[in-house]
Parts: C-alpha cells; structure tokens; sequence
C-alpha cells in the first residue's frame, strides 16, 4: 500500500526545471542560428533618365562690350618702327638697345611690343651665328689686318726702312686661334742697323664667355738686341675683364719654357712665368686706342714687351696707326742696353 501510494505522487509530480546553463546554451545557439540566416540579393533593374540639355542664351556684349571690343590693341608708332626696321637691317646692336631703351619714354603703350621684336632679333641673330660658326671649315672666318709702312732718307745720311706685320683671328664656337707676324728691316749708310723678326700662333678654348684656356708658342729673332733666335713656349689661363661694345681687356698667366740662342753661341734654357694684357678701347668713331704687353719672368734673363699704339680711320678699311713700343731685357749679353724702343708709322688694311 505504502509502495503504490509513494509512485502515484512520483507520477503526479511536475517535471523539474532545466539547470541555468542548459537555458543559457539554447539562447546562444538560437541567436548564432539566426546571425548566419543570409536573406537572397535583390536584383533591382537599371534606371535611366532623360533630361533635355538647358539652353544657354548666347552672351551679348551690349553697347559698352561692344565699343571696348571694336578699340585696336598697342601698335609700335610708324617712326619707332622705322627706327626699329633699318637698326636691324644695319645689324646694328647698339642702335637696336637704343631705341627699346627710350621706347618706353617715347611710347609706353608700344614698349612691350619694341622689347619683345627686340629679343625675337636676337635671339634669331645668336641662333645663326652659332650655326655659321658650326657649318664653316677651316679656311674660313679668319679676320684680321694687314700692316705696312717705309721710309727712305738720302743726304747726310742715307737710310732704308721697312716694316710690315699681320694679325689674323679666328673666332670658332668653342676655339679662338690667332697668327702674328712681324718683320722689321732697316739699313744705315749701307750697313744694316736693325734687323727682327717675330712670329706667334696662339689656340683658345673658351670655357665661357670670358674665361678661357690658351696655349702659346713664340719665335724671335733679333740680333741687335743681342739673340739669333728665342722660342717660347707657354700654357694658362685667360679671362676677359671687359666684353663692351667698343672696350675689351683680356688678362692671361701661366707658366713657360723659353730656350735663348745668344749671339756670342751662348745657348739659354729655364722656366719662365707669363703674364700679359691685351686692351682695345675705341675712343670715338675712328680713333681706337690699344694696349699690348707680355713679361717672362725668369732666373737668369727677364723680357717685358710693351706695345702701345693708335689708329685713326681714314677710308673704308684702310687706316693710319701710329705705334711705339719699348722691350726691357734683364741681364743682355755683350754689354748692350737693357731697354729697346720703337716708333712707327704705317698704313694698316683690315678685312
């Protein structure tokens, strides 16, 4: 009896209640459930819109835009321009920098347009001088001039005198080359009392437009100043201090080797140093004044040359010069005078 009526409460009895962690695992397992549910992509088709273009009125300018649109641009004056046309024609630099200098003052609406016809000639002018000077050979492009003078005097005394030189330059791109040639010839009652000759060739590599690098080689001959013959050879650098219309200077030093064949058959070796200036300076049209000098600086002989000169235009190419040049010899042989000068007058011829 006691056993039957404990299985009927065991029966009626509820079902007990889940432990919390079985209930805290169903909750975490339907929620991952539902995170990973992927709903289908919608395909939505493409949607297309038509609109007409707007429509821009076209912009008037009105009576004001008008009136500003028919007034003309800055023109050159036809008297500057004229100026302007025959400054180029003559190629004359000066005249162009000139006229653009004082267009401004004259015309200042039109400067602009002077300066920039200006800057167009030069640049043009630039551009086929460097191509001439690429395309030419080496026959060409040699300037220079040419050098004659005499004398003859008969009575108490008779004496015959000549001289003649030249000077040719060759002014490449990048190489300047330049030959010199002197002779000297005169004779007194019969006897010659002055006898020289010189000759000279020096290369130059511009470094740029005033600096360059030369190479020099000299030959003397000069009896009465005591040497049958002198050779010199030289290296260095040069730099142009001035590049004016009208004014150049250029200094050159370097070091040299001169080798001296006395005429008393005493021959002469050492190292030198050289230094010399070249100055070109016109004074006014036609008048030019110049300024040659050169020193070697050595142990047992030094030379300083100098060679001042003026020339005057006469006709076209030719002009008169008029020249005076002092040399200075250290320790000479036989007992002759240290300083030697020069004066003359000759017709010179440049091309």
């Amino acid at each position: 009896m006691i056993l039957l009526t404990l299985s009927a409460l065991t029966l009626a009895a509820p079902a007990a209640a889940a432990p919390p962690l079985a209930r805290t695992r169903g909750r975490r397992t339907a929620r991952l459930a539902r995170g990973t549910l992927r709903l289908p992509e919608l395909e939505l088709p493409p949607v297309v819109v038509e609109a007409p273009e707007p429509e821009v009125p076209p912009p008037t300018l009105g009576d004001v835009g008008v009136a500003l649109a028919k007034i003309p641009g800055p023109t050159i004056p036809p008297e500057i321009r004229a100026m302007l046309d025959a400054a180029i024609a003559a190629n004359d630099e000066a005249g162009v920098a000139t006229i653009v200098k004082y267009a401004r003052s004259g015309d200042p609406g039109s400067a602009d347009l002077v300066l920039r016809q200006a800057s167009d000639w030069r640049t043009a002018r630039a551009r086929a001088h460097d191509e001439r000077l690429q395309q030419a050979s080496a026959f060409e492009l040699w300037t220079g001039k040419a050098e004659a003078g005499g004398f003859i005097s008969t009575g108490n005394s008779n004496i015959t005198g000549l001289t003649g030189s030249a000077d040719l330059t060759r002014e490449g791109l990048r190489w300047r080359h330049r030959l010199l040639g002197q002779a000297d010839f005169q004779r007194t009652d019969g006897v010659t009392s002055r006898e020289r000759y010189t000759f000279g060739y020096q290369p130059n590599y511009k470094v740029s437009d005033r600096a360059y690098i030369y190479g020099n080689l000299g030959y003397e001959s000069d009896r009465f100043l005591g040497y049958v013959s002198r050779y010199a050879v030289s290296v260095g650098a040069g730099y142009g201090v001035f590049r004016r219309s009208g004014l150049t200077l250029d200094l050159e030093a370097g070091p040299a080797f001169r080798q001296t064949d006395f005429t008393d058959d005493f021959m002469q070796s050492s190292l030198a140093a050289r230094g010399s200036m070249n100055l070109n300076w016109t004074l006014i049209g036609g008048l030019r004044l110049s300024q040659e000098a050169s020193a070697y600086l050595e142990h047992y002989n030094s030379t300083v040359r100098s060679v001042s000169a003026l020339e005057a235009k006469l006709l076209g190419p030719l002009s008169a010069k008029f020249s005076y040049t002092v040399q200075y010899e250290s320790e000479p042989r036989d007992e002759r005078l240290s300083t030697d000068t020069l004066s003359r007058l000759s017709l010179v011829y440049s091309f």
